[in-house]
């Protein structure tokens, strides 16, 4: 038996055509399955609690949406050794399928899940915020305070996105919206303890980074040797960037050539915590979190198994 969780509403409800595709391969297949359409926001974090709570057996979940509604199944899941993911992209972004290399058409995606016995291994994040509570989410792709998690913020309601995606250029609404942000952000002074690694602290910092898959924000490669079966998350920091060159470094980090450059700084550890000197805002898997002045992270391995075929790069 199969579970879907479908958000028909990702890619601005061009998502539902691709279900109907889904539908008519495994009515051809004779797969037995049962299907929840998402109607509103955290609704797959609900569907993933009642499906994996309690169980004795494996529970086979596939999700049809974009990065935020496979962030809500994975935080609703309350056994992951019963459980195993399948993915079949239909978002905007799309970073959890291109980092691990899932891609195909319809067809191809499904028969790909549905062949397999048994999934990889991946690590996922967790972060926790806040009060004596200590709020906590899990990540798959990122989690970072600053630049990115402003643009993140502002994509949730920006006119620019819903244009964008109205016009099938949704990568482009992250840009702009990244542009727009860069010179109006306030940057802040932090200090990191690392796990493994020494501690360290910065000024004037731009964002800092928790990285369990190579890239975000519609394929900026943060980490590109970021690899989600290794137990380390890469931690990136960019801090005290001269403005005048802050347009030409966010063009080398967009390729990917980042990482010898001065301003960043990378460590590859299991845990981290930042404190920082003035609240900045915090996301996980590009869903706004709160704005906070300390974060914690770690690396939870081998966490969640993936039936999808993946490439690591």
């Amino acid at each position: 038996m199969y579970y879907f969780i479908v958000n028909t509403h990702a890619r601005t409800g061009n998502a539902g055509y691709i279900w109907d595709e889904v539908k008519a391969v495994l009515k051809k297949e004779d797969i037995s399955y049962r299907a929840f359409e998402t109607s509103f926001e955290g609704h797959a974090t609900e569907l993933a609690r009642e499906l994996t709570k309690d169980v004795v057996e494996s529970v086979n979940i596939v999700i049809l949406g974009g990065d935020g509604t496979i962030n809500e199944v994975v935080n609703g899941i309350t056994d992951f050794d019963k459980v195993r993911l399948g993915v079949i992209p239909t978002g905007t972004g799309n970073d959890f399928a291109r980092n691990l290399g899932i891609k195909g058409t319809t067809e191809e995606l499904i028969h790909d899940i549905l062949k397999s016995d048994k999934g990889t291994k991946l690590d996922i994040g967790a972060v926790r915020w806040g009060d004596e509570e200590h709020k906590r989410r899990l990540f798959n792709i990122s989690s970072g305070v600053g630049l990115d998690a402003l643009v993140c913020k502002k994509a949730l309601t920006s006119k620019v996105k819903k244009i964008c995606n109205s016009l099938h250029l949704g990568k482009l609404s992250y840009l702009v919206l990244t542009v727009q942000s860069l010179f109006s952000m306030k940057t802040y002074g932090c200090s990191i303890k690392l796990g493994k690694n020494p501690d360290c602290s910065y000024e004037k910092v731009v964002f800092s980074a928790a990285m369990n898959l190579r890239a975000e924000g519609g394929g900026v490669p943060m980490a590109p040797s970021s690899n989600p079966c290794d137990g380390m998350i890469p931690f990136c920091v960019a801090a005290d960037i001269p403005g005048v060159v802050l347009p030409f470094y966010l063009i080398l980090l967009v390729l990917g050539k980042h990482e010898n450059l001065k301003c960043f700084h990378t460590f590859h550890d299991t845990e981290c915590y930042i404190h920082m000197d003035s609240p900045a805002v915090l996301h996980a898997d590009g869903e706004y979190l709160a704005d906070v002045t300390e974060v914690w992270y770690e690396c939870l391995p081998c966490k969640l198994e993936l039936l999808n075929t993946i490439q690591i790069k």
